[in-house]
């Protein structure tokens, strides 16, 4: 005989699977295993997860770990071959998003057409966290964006690209599609200048469909040497340049688009 929390498990169970691509539903519902429905709910409940772009002969360099230094090199030498990128930006890694500096990096990028996506708080991986922690490394993250550019992130990525089902569940919760990659230049784990740009050189004459590039911009060398060869060399092979939400097919970049607050004793990390 049902109990009332069966019969609203059962009715959870069928909302779920309708929403699930026919080729995941389970034939008959009632014949669920217990890991089998606890399985379903988590396919329905978590975040997408995308490691490359869907539309042909598209590149979306994307740049993690800012804002920094360089942030605003990045977008001038970006104008030059009129392309738009992505920048997946901390709260508090490598310095204070909060600061006067990353106010104006944020809002050159922006202003410039570029894409501003969350990297979380203090970049940590996110396998290690409890729910809780994660939701906090999410929602400061994007409580900064929204009080200095006015938008919500729709896209997140990962630190270290590590993720789990605990965290793909909390993403989805923030409403959050979550974004990691097809092709890494190396400046994050040493390679030098020359080895990023054969890194780059390599796979643009595989010419794969579409690349989404990962790039740091905390590397005085990625902003100055490598970034120019790549754009050059990007567009020499005929590739499109995109953000990560124009890669995907034209998605929307944020969840909400408002207007900035006025810097006020709260902007601190």
């Amino acid at each position: 005989m049902f109990t009332t929390s069966r019969l609203i498990a059962f009715s959870l169970f069928a909302t779920l699977a309708s929403a699930l691509p026919t080729s995941k539903r389970a034939p008959k519902l009632q014949n669920l295993t217990k890991d089998e429905a606890l399985s379903l709910i988590r396919q329905a409940t978590a975040a997408p997860v995308y490691t490359s772009c869907s539309q042909p002969n598209t590149v979306a360099l994307t740049f993690d770990d800012g804002p920094y230094t360089w942030n605003t090199d990045i977008v001038n030498t970006l104008a030059q071959y009129n392309a738009k990128a992505t920048f997946f930006v901390n709260g508090n890694n490598y310095e204070c998003i909060y600061t006067e500096d990353n106010q104006q990096r944020l809002t050159t990028a922006y202003d410039a057409g570029h894409q501003i996506g969350s990297h979380t708080w203090a970049h940590l991986d996110w396998t290690t966290l409890t729910q809780e922690q994660l939701t906090s490394e999410m929602t400061r993250t994007d409580t900064a964006l929204e009080k200095i550019l006015g938008v919500k992130p729709a896209f997140v990525r990962p630190p270290y690209g590590s993720y789990n089902a605990d965290s793909l569940t909390v993403a989805a919760q923030n409403g959050q599609a979550v974004v990691v990659w097809d092709f890494d230049s190396g400046d994050s784990v040493g390679a030098t200048v020359q080895q990023s740009e054969t890194t780059y050189t390599t796979t643009i004459n595989q010419h794969p469909s579409s690349i989404l590039a990962l790039n740091h911009e905390t590397y005085e060398t990625t902003a100055h040497e490598v970034l120019p060869f790549a754009l050059s060399a990007l567009q020499a092979a005929g590739y499109k340049f995109a953000t990560v939400a124009e890669c995907l097919g034209g998605l929307d970049p944020y969840l909400t688009v408002g207007t900035p607050a006025v810097r006020d004793a709260s902007w601190t990390c």
